[in-house]
């Protein structure tokens, strides 16, 4: 069954043309030009991946992204933007987004991130925890609901924050490299600066290790990150 992909785009040119190449690449492909009937498509139906415009008559991107996030819908979102801004993208992703492309951008750069997201899920589904629970000490995961717990406490996590922590959790006790977080969590295609690398671990330590006695996340000097107990 082809993936189904939701374009959420007010310049009618971009969204046909990106309908037409991700057609191309046999994805299902539904658009909306407009904030609120976005909103409304994304919420009553099920797609694989939204591509989201920031800049959007009747109801803005982040507006878009902050309401479908606290109706726990979780489809993975990637941020299309003319404003190469700084404040934009930390907003967004503050908001849940998962990824963002800066128009003007390359379509196999776009085809790159998409196949990124969607190859996370996929192994995120096929998890090798039956139970679909990963813990360590303290610290439990859900990848059902999506909850994530220490002692017992609810940790909030943005929607890139939760995927580097079960990638984490996933390979726990190990050492995965920034090389392997880079290409299993952001793409192997990722544009960005590789210390956004740091910049999540950063937050994750403050979410998940600090007030609570055994550090949990280690960073292994030249070489990546692991999770352990000590």
């Amino acid at each position: 069954m082809n993936k189904r992909i939701l374009i959420i785009e007010d310049e009618v040119q971009i969204a046909k043309v990106l309908k037409i190449e991700l057609q191309y690449e046999n994805y299902d492909v539904m658009i909306e030009y407009d904030g609120r009937s976005g909103l409304e498509t994304a919420l009553n139906q099920e797609f694989d991946i939204i591509l989201l415009d920031i800049m959007l008559p009747r109801l803005n991107g982040l507006e878009v992204l902050k309401r479908l996030r606290k109706a726990e819908n979780y489809t993975p979102v990637i941020l299309l933007t003319a404003r190469d801004s700084t404040f934009d993208i930390v907003m967004g992703l503050d908001q849940g987004a998962n990824d963002y492309v800066t128009k003007p951008f390359e379509i196999e750069e776009l085809f790159a991130r998409i196949r990124s997201l969607i190859n996370y899920n996929s192994y995120l589904s096929k998890s090798n925890s039956p139970s679909s629970i990963l813990s360590i000490q303290d610290l439990v995961i859900n990848t059902e609901t999506r909850e994530v717990k220490r002692n017992g406490k609810n940790i909030t996590l943005t929607p890139k924050e939760y995927d580097l922590i079960v990638y984490l959790l996933s390979h726990k006790n190990k050492i995965v490299t920034r090389e392997g977080i880079l290409m299993n969590v952001w793409g192997y295609e990722y544009g960005g600066e590789t210390n956004v690398i740091d910049v999540f671990i950063r937050h994750l330590r403050v979410k998940i290790d600090e007030g609570f006695k055994t550090p949990l996340i280690h960073t292994i000097r030249g070489v990546g990150y692991t999770v352990r107990e000590n």
